[in-house]
């Protein structure tokens, strides 16, 4: 399959969720998908790597978001963003986003800021910094109109990362299994103490995966206790 066809499988899939890819678009993906993969075998940023792979499991269900709620000239930010998902993405296809991209390693950061550089991406940055610093910080606390990540990590934990850089009415949109109801409801504590609701749950199929975007909505400012020191909120959730 030449990277051309691949590409337009992403283009077939998104359009059954509504999303339309110009050609533009595609070939920033391509671009991407290209130099994802060439640093991948110096960097370890993605284990799935087979085109087709990236396009569902990386591509697509980045700007999935897109069918449920509107990021246009939003200010976003990704927490713990790692190769790029779903910040990336998600300002190739709404590219009106003002987007900072956050993570710890300061070599992921330095290939996100390439990346942009490469793909054209304008009012996008990224920021070498771990989530529970960088939210006591002015410039970031409570500044941004949608907080989003895909990070591996359990809701409350999560909650507490990226609660404290929503401002008032803004939100925070997680990407999950489909199966988190458990997660979800042991963290319902945590989502309050942290000033935010539990708005909105959306499901979808991608293929056979099944997955979940929940969107938190921030309806009081986060107590200045919040976020704790560096890596108590993942050893000891609210």
């Amino acid at each position: 399959m030449t990277g051309g066809e691949s590409l337009e499988t992403l283009r077939k899939y998104a359009k059954k969720y509504g999303i339309d890819i110009n050609d533009k678009q595609l070939s920033q993906f391509d671009k991407y998908y290209e130099m994802l993969i060439e640093t991948n075998k110096v960097m370890n940023l993605t284990a799935i790597t087979e085109k087709n792979e990236v396009i569902i499991k990386h591509f697509l269900d980045s700007i999935i978001l897109v069918k449920y709620y509107d990021l246009s000239n939003k200010r976003v930010l990704d927490v713990g963003s790692g190769a790029g998902f779903p910040g990336i993405p998600l300002k190739i296809i709404e590219p009106s986003i003002k987007l900072t991209m956050m993570d710890s390693l300061n070599k992921r950061v330095k290939f996100l800021d390439n990346m942009c550089i490469e793909l054209g991406l304008h009012s996008a940055a990224a920021v070498h910094m771990r989530a529970e610093d960088m939210a006591r910080n002015k410039q970031y606390r409570e500044q941004f109109d949608v907080v989003t990540s895909r990070a591996v990590a359990n809701f409350a934990t999560l909650s507490e990362y990226c609660l404290p850089f929503v401002k008032l009415k803004g939100c925070f949109i997680a990407y999950k299994s489909v199966n988190m109801e458990e997660e979800l409801e042991s963290a319902d504590n945590a989502i309050k103490i942290l000033g935010g609701k539990v708005k909105d749950k959306y499901t979808f199929e991608i293929d056979d995966n099944s997955r979940a975007i929940v969107v938190v909505d921030k309806i009081k400012a986060t107590a200045k206790a919040y976020p704790r020191k560096a890596g108590t909120p993942a050893k000891n959730p609210l």
